[in-house]
């Protein structure tokens, strides 16, 4: 039985359903741009397809203790939804039963869940994963005493990290993130690079993201993460792997500063401009599934905040039969551009 929401304060955001009906009509119903699925058939490209499923992308909470501007799923500190343990032995079920190659754990601040660390413990004593990934926003490792230890426990159980900086710069990053989360970020950076992570001769994986500030793609991911490395290292000697540049999609919060700002258009118009028909073959959601904290199921994280749920009669973990999911159609909107725009984006950086 699917678990009931938790009462919580009032998203700021736009309703789901007012963020469909806004990607849905205007600019894309008059004429003016196309629909994706109708740019899809432009470049002779058919519907997009589930492949063979390698990846669980799970969001286990909405709760985080950041408020960032860009942030796609609202989170926040007032967000109460979590995944419940029940849902969390379901997905473990899910792990052992099938050929899961990486769980990617995402937020809000994953680590604020109760059960994340029992969760990640059963992930490595029962199952066959071999990549966990967790998505960290870098400064839940100095919000308390009680995350204090969490590089050294993520270099225990081989975890790759990947965190949000917004920039190598304190003005920057602090203005879509909030004052001060430039420092501590630098602080939590330093203390994973000394629990090994990050380094040139050592196998623990610490990766950054790279989200644009404004209404415009992101530059091109191999550039930026040459200067990242440069500033960061001169600066502050601190070490990472690899920047992922990912587009910021027209939904939540972002939407809402696109209708705001009044660049929504422009910034539809780049997105459909730019699409990038090689983008496609390359899409996180073609051999992804994205389950929510309630345990519905969808083709990837932005379509699980929009509520467009997976094509299939069985979409909740309770019931999912991962071999039924491959070769079902993908669902798609106009946020789709986002992915397939310049160089392409997913949750790993550009594609293309």
């Amino acid at each position: 039985m699917i678990n009931k929401p938790t009462k919580k304060k009032k998203s700021q955001c736009l309703a789901v359903s007012k963020q469909l009906e806004i990607l849905n009509n205007g600019i894309f119903s008059n004429g003016k741009l196309p629909l994706f699925k109708e740019k899809l058939r432009e470049t002779n490209i058919p519907i997009l397809k589930k492949g063979e499923l390698k990846i669980l992308q799970l969001n286990i909470g909405y709760m985080c203790n950041q408020t960032c501007s860009h942030c796609h799923v609202d989170a926040g500190p007032t967000r109460k939804e979590m995944m419940s343990k029940e849902v969390l032995k379901i997905c473990l079920k899910l792990m052992i039963e099938n050929k899961i190659e990486t769980v990617d754990i995402t937020g809000g601040a994953p680590e604020m869940h109760p059960y994340f660390r029992w969760f990640v413990e059963n992930i490595r004593k029962k199952t066959r994963v071999d990549e966990i990934i967790v998505r960290s926003n870098l400064t839940i490792i100095m919000a308390n005493k009680k995350f204090f230890d969490l590089p050294i426990f993520f270099a225990e159980h081989r975890i790759h990290v990947i965190s949000s900086l917004p920039f190598y710069n304190k003005e920057k990053t602090d203005n879509q993130r909030g004052k001060g989360v430039f420092g501590k970020s630098i602080l939590a950076l330093e203390k994973l690079n000394t629990a090994g992570y990050g380094k040139a001769n050592s196998d623990l994986k610490l990766d950054l993201v790279y989200n644009p500030a404004g209404a415009f793609l992101p530059p091109d991911q191999g550039s930026l993460e040459i200067k990242f490395k440069q500033k960061l290292h001169s600066d502050f000697k601190i070490e990472f792997n690899n920047l992922f540049t990912i587009t910021n999609l027209p939904i939540s919060r972002f939407l809402d500063y696109l209708i705001a700002s009044e660049n929504y258009e422009e910034y539809m118009e780049t997105l459909v401009n730019r699409f990038n028909p090689h983008a496609t073959k390359e899409l996180l959601c073609k051999n992804t599934i994205s389950v929510n904290w309630e345990g519905f199921i969808y083709d990837c994280d932005f379509n699980q905040m929009l509520g467009l749920k997976v094509n299939s009669k069985t979409n909740t973990i309770f019931d999912c039969k991962i071999d039924k999911l491959v070769n079902k159609k993908i669902e798609v909107s106009q946020h789709c551009y986002g992915c397939t725009a310049g160089a392409g984006s997913s949750c790993q950086g550009s594609i293309a």
